[in-house]
Formats: structure tokens, C-alpha cells, sequence
């Protein structure tokens, strides 16, 4: 009997990344692909415990380099896709939108194809909250699966656009496919850049924390676990064609969430820092999950449990952060994989 390969896009970042650990470790039976270009945000040093396993393999290739997919998909036959690779950092994307729609829309429909000559089992693309634009501050009012898609800033334009893609692969080619939609994560290998390892890795060196604009901005987070396990079941379980939003019931402001960390690391709240706000910045996202529940799905973690959780793997694992930050992470994959190419 064959194994079942998986192809994890993406699988060197942050969610990718934990996904394609939760994989190996649950599923030795299956083949788990990693494959990323590794951009600035791939990191294959989170990956070392898990690099001499049998049922890991890692692909460093271009998801919007046509050629290369095809014929990686041709020769693998990948049963299952599931699909991260995402330029992802709403602050690049005001910078330079044109890579956002290279990568997330173009690298999609490349991958469409690709599944699509195969034939695979399922598609699973992950998605964003940040789709559905953004709601007011009213805690009755939440992101269904119906929301309309009102994208406001480039990059979660692109996620749209590539949302509608995989919508139409189902419905004029018959691709089996489900789309995932989520909150702000947070957990283990979070890169530097986004809100909460940003906090603690610069509280932890007594350097002032940038919070945009008044700081209310309110987000609901979503350890990134409880993300993996529910990704898992709806590659699994999850219907043809549908939208599946995951949601951490965890809302806060983000001032809520960097005086959190601060008072859990035992220093002053003079270390903030309010700068301008963003362009574009959506005052409040927040999902109601309960078709995913419906599905056999619940999170298992507080925001209170995960975020403390977090600061203390990132002080168990400051050798981690500090080479991402110095850029040092950058020559793992020459180092250790050059030589056998």
C-alpha cells in the first residue's frame, strides 16, 4: 500500500512551519513535503528536530515558477496540497504591493494547475481573516463565512483574490478543495517582525515597543496549535468547496496585548511607544467559528494560557529569535543542504 504524500507550500514559515511539525509528529505514514523559497520569513532552523525523520522532505522551489511545480507535482503525485506560501506582512505590502500578487495570486493559480493535472484528494488554502475588511467595535458583530470580502490593504487584497481562484477551480473544474480562513496567530516561531514576538523580544532588550496609533485596535488571537489541528481536520473531514473560519474567541486591543507581555515580563509600560498608525489599519477583526465546531473542531487554548506559553518558549529559546534577528538563520539551508544537491 502507498504512503500518502502531502505537500505543505510554505511549510518554512510561521504557520507552515508549526503545520508541517504537527504532520511528521502525528502521521508517520505520511509523506509531509516542505517546500518554500525561503524568503525572508522562511526559516528552516525551526525544522532540525525533525529533519532525519523518514517522513520529511524538503523542496526549496518557487510556487510562482510554473515549470518547476508541474513537473514537481507530475513526478511526486501529491495526494493532498496544503497551501500557505504566502507573501503575508501588511507592511510590506504598502510598500511593494506588486510581489503580494505575484506570490498569492499567480503562485496560486500555478498550484491549481498543478493539482488539478494530478488530481489530487484535496486542496486546503489557508486563508485570512483580513478578507473580510474589518468591523466596527460592537462585540455582537463577527466574520461569518458569508461576509462579504472587502479586502483593505494590498495584501489581503491578494489573499481575496486567490480565495476567488480557488473558489473557481471547485466550481468550473470540480477541484476538491476547502478554504480556511483565520485570526492573528501567535506561538512558537513567530517571526521578529509581527506584534507579539516583536514585544518580547524587544522588552527583553529594554528597547522601546512601537504601538500603532492609540493602541485599540482589536484582533483575536489564535495559538497557532489550535490552527494546525483544525487545518488538520478540515484536510481531512472538511466539505468540497467550502469556507471554514478559525477563531480563537481571544479578542484584544493591541495595547491589551503588549501591557500583557510587559507585565509578565516584569517591566515598565514606559517601554511603549506610540508612532503613527498604519494606512489602511482595520479597527477590529473578529470570527465566529461554529460551522468549524460543528466540523468536531474547538480551541484548546485561553489567550491567558497561549500567551504565557509563548513568552516562556521565547525565553527558553532566545538563541532561536536572536539569529533571525541578526540574519544569521539565512545560511542554514547552504550550510545544510548545498551538499546534497
Amino acid at each position: 500500500m502507498s504512503r500518502k504524500k502531502i505537500l505543505v507550500t510554505g511549510g518554512a514559515g510561521f504557520i507552515g512551519g508549526n503545520f508541517v511539525q504537527y504532520m511528521v509528529d502525528k502521521y508517520p505514514q505520511y509523506d509531509i513535503y516542505n517546500l518554500d523559497l525561503l524568503t525572508y520569513a522562511g526559516d528552516l532552523t525551526k525544522h532540525k528536530h525533525i529533519e532525519t525523520k523518514d517522513n520529511y522532505y524538503f523542496v526549496k522551489a518557487d510556487i510562482a515558477e510554473r515549470e518547476t511545480i508541474m513537473a514537481l507535482f507530475e513526478k511526486e503525485k501529491f495526494e493532498y496540497v496544503v497551501h500557505f506560501a504566502a507573501e503575508s506582512h501588511v507592511d510590506r505590502s504598502i510598500t511593494d504591493p506588486g510581489i503580494f500578487v505575484q506570490t498569492n495570486v499567480l503562485g496560486t493559480q500555478i498550484l491549481l494547475d498543478a493539482a488539478r493535472a494530478v488530481e489530487v484528494t484535496k486542496f486546503v488554502h489557508v486563508s485570512t481573516d483580513e478578507v473580510y475588511g474589518e468591523l466596527d467595535f460592537d462585540p455582537s458583530t463577527f466574520f461569518t463565512e458569508e461576509t462579504p470580502l472587502q479586502p483593505n490593504s494590498p495584501y489581503s487584497a491578494s489573499k481575496a483574490s486567490s480565495d476567488l481562484l480557488v473558489r473557481a477551480y471547485h466550481e468550473t473544474y470540480g477541484l476538491p478543495v476547502s478554504i480556511t480562513r483565520c485570526s492573528n496567530n501567535y506561538g512558537p516561531y513567530h517571526f521578529p517582525e509581527k506584534l507579539i514576538p516583536l514585544t518580547i523580544s524587544r522588552v527583553l532588550n529594554e528597547q522601546k515597543v512601537p504601538v500603532y496609533g492609540d493602541g485599540k485596535n482589536i484582533r483575536d488571537w489564535l495559538h497557532v496549535n489550535d490552527h494546525c489541528a483544525a487545518i488538520n481536520l478540515v484536510m481531512h473531514e472538511g466539505v468540497n468547496g467550502e469556507v471554514y473560519n478559525v477563531g480563537g474567541h481571544n479578542e484584544k486591543t493591541n495595547l491589551e496585548v503588549v501591557k500583557t507581555i510587559i507585565k509578565t515580563l516584569g517591566k515598565s509600560e514606559e517601554l511603549i511607544e506610540f508612532v503613527k498608525d498604519r494606512l489602511g489599519h482595520d479597527k477590529r477583526y473578529a470570527i465566529d467559528p461554529t460551522k468549524l465546531e460543528n466540523l468536531g473542531w474547538k480551541p484548546t487554548y485561553t489567550f491567558e494560557t497561549g500567551i504565557a506559553q509563548t513568552i516562556q518558549w521565547y525565553l527558553d529559546n532566545t538563541e532561536w529569535w536572536e539569529q533571525i534577528i541578526s540574519g544569521d538563520y539565512q545560511k542554514y539551508f547552504d550550510k545544510q543542504y548545498t551538499v546534497n544537491k
